[in-house]
């Protein structure tokens, strides 16, 4: 065996550095793999120990499969992958050829210099690079250099990530021997940080301009939404340093960790209504991918630090570390997050915001204000038109005799009938085109235990949730369309209760998939039953 595979790489990695992997995968049952959009989603965070338990596939038989086709197996039990040092990957091939916004780019030679930085990035040896660098250039400036750093940024790497490969770059790229190297590297670095930090500032003003000055001046107007997201982040301050007014103490925590729990409304509505917008509409895609998960980092910590029995050391020390997460968000949403959606946002869509958060509690102990202009500019609501959906001779022969219904082979319902038979329905019911768009919310008569802002109608699905769920949806959903599941049910625990969310593949009569349903209904009525007829029996 002169191939070894460590199972504790995501899915995705081992797909691309292994031509057979998804073969065999598919071969012991894991078929979903053969899709590129399942692949490229949750194939990112999905390792093959993960999918044995989740499709009840044993590891045995996986690691079998493999063994038999050459490989030796590691990493089988999952267990996190220990530090060391880079090894070199396959190099990649030198992209195509893109445009750049830089004076007197040169595209191509911007493109293989980026190519380069990539494979540094990944691990690479820098002498292996080099050797292949000095066949194609022969010297290279500096303002290339920056373009292809700035175009690895656009491609998704963090600001801070080519900072730290500065060193490396210029090493590639200048002198020879190691005492030049060293001198060209601290050179290089200082600079490539201040062109980088000048060209980031610049784009800001350009597209934003004095927007902390607009977020101050949404934010003074009573009842705006930014005005009552900045009145909880007043409150969240003033119960962080409660918190840490105990802590001094050497008090109990438990309550103050209570107290800052609440924050979890604030998150939900930035989540519902902030950051999907700013990222399908303005295509300002960084809060929704880092604060975004930063906010259900922080919910779930301290739902679990809350429920916890003991208050050990252990303890402390996480709740010390999550209460000064959230203290920095509030900093992130003063300083970034509104401003940003200050200069975004129309006042059309702040007034649909501020209406689709009256469908959320109160939190940290602030009241939301009436925003006047919001009030004063309802709108009108909309003639509702009858459409007759099935084209059958049946429906042709009646449709004279029922206009304003709706005919079904089932029967026959006015509009308003069926508006308000959806809205009985104990169940909060949603709708997803096959085009992967929200068409339809009921409005079920008990608070929804998940928001559905009107907002989210006509959007994509995938950009209504947050990162560590959407590739969950997204599997499920091909898994729908490919036509090899039609239904799905999680069990979820929402706001103290028990909950049941049933995801449905929607067919027509020949089987083509139309869409997917989710049905959310409230269990706790069920729990009631049992528990009461266990009591019971035990009588």
């Amino acid at each position: 065996m002169d191939k070894i595979i460590d199972f504790r790489k995501t899915v995705y990695e081992l797909a691309t550095e292994y031509p057979e992997f998804k073969e065999i995968m598919a071969s012991v049952g894991f078929k979903e793999i053969t899709e590129p959009e399942i692949l490229a989603s949750a194939g990112k965070v999905m390792t093959v120990p993960k999918g044995s338990r989740m499709k009840g596939i044993p590891m045995e038989k996986i690691v079998k499969a493999f063994e038999e086709k050459g490989f030796q197996v590691s990493g089988a039990d999952g267990a996190p992958v220990p530090p060391t040092p880079p090894t070199a990957p396959v190099k990649p091939p030198v992209p195509p050829t893109a445009q750049y916004n830089f004076p007197n780019a040169k595209p191509e030679r911007a493109e293989a210099l980026k190519s380069y930085l990539t494979r540094l990035s990944q691990g690479e040896s820098l002498d292996t690079v080099r050797e292949d660098f000095r066949k194609e250039f022969h010297s290279v400036e500096a303002s290339e250099i920056m373009q292809a750093e700035q175009q690895l940024m656009k491609d998704g790497m963090p600001l801070e990530e080519v900072q730290k490969l500065c060193d490396i770059h210029s090493a590639l790229f200048h002198g020879a021997t190691k005492e030049e190297r060293i001198a060209n590297a601290e050179r290089e670095v200082a600079a490539s940080m201040i062109r980088i930090a000048d060209h980031e500032k610049a784009e800001q003003q350009a597209q934003y301009g004095d927007k902390n000055a607009l977020a101050a001046k949404l934010i003074a107007i009573p009842g705006h939404p930014l005005e009552t997201l900045t009145r909880e982040n007043q409150a969240l301050s003033r119960r962080i340093e409660s918190f840490r007014d105990a802590a001094k103490l050497g008090v109990s925590l438990k309550d103050a960790v209570h107290a800052i729990r609440e924050v979890t409304v604030h998150y939900a509505k930035k989540g519902d209504l902030l950051y999907p917008l700013l990222k399908v509409k303005y295509d300002v895609t960084g809060p929704s991918s880092v604060m975004w998960t930063v906010d259900d980092e922080i919910r779930d910590e301290l739902g679990r630090l809350d429920k916890a029995e003991v208050e050990d050391d252990a303890w402390k020390a996480a709740a010390e570390a999550v209460v000064q997460r959230a203290d920095e968000m509030i900093y992130k949403e003063t300083n970034i997050l509104f401003p940003i959606c200050a200069v975004n946002f129309t006042e059309d869509e702040w007034k649909q915001i501020y209406r689709d958060s009256k469908d959320y509690e109160n939190c940290l102990g602030v009241v939301s204000k009436v925003y006047e202009a919001a009030e004063e500019d309802k709108p009108a609501a909309k003639e509702k038109e009858v459409q007759v959906a099935v084209d059958t001779t049946e429906t042709k022969r009646r449709s004279s005799s029922f206009v304003g219904e709706i005919v079904m082979p089932g029967g026959h319902l006015k509009l308003d009938q069926l508006e308000w038979l959806l809205n009985t329905i104990p169940m909060e019911i949603t709708f997803v085109d096959a085009d992967n768009i929200n068409r339809y919310f009921n409005e079920n008569e008990g608070q929804k235990a998940f928001k559905r802002p009107k907002m989210a109608l006509d959007r994509e699905v995938f950009s209504c949730h947050p990162p560590k769920v959407e590739p969950l949806v997204r599997q499920i959903i091909g898994e729908f369309r490919a036509g090899r599941q039609s239904s799905v049910s999680i069990w979820a625990e929402k706001g103290g209760k028990t909950m049941l969310v049933n995801y449905r593949a929607v067919r027509d009569a020949e089987g083509n998939y139309l869409g997917t349903a989710e049905f959310v209904q409230d269990m706790e009525f069920a729990k009631r039953h049992f528990q009461q007829g266990g009591e019971k029996q035990n009588d």
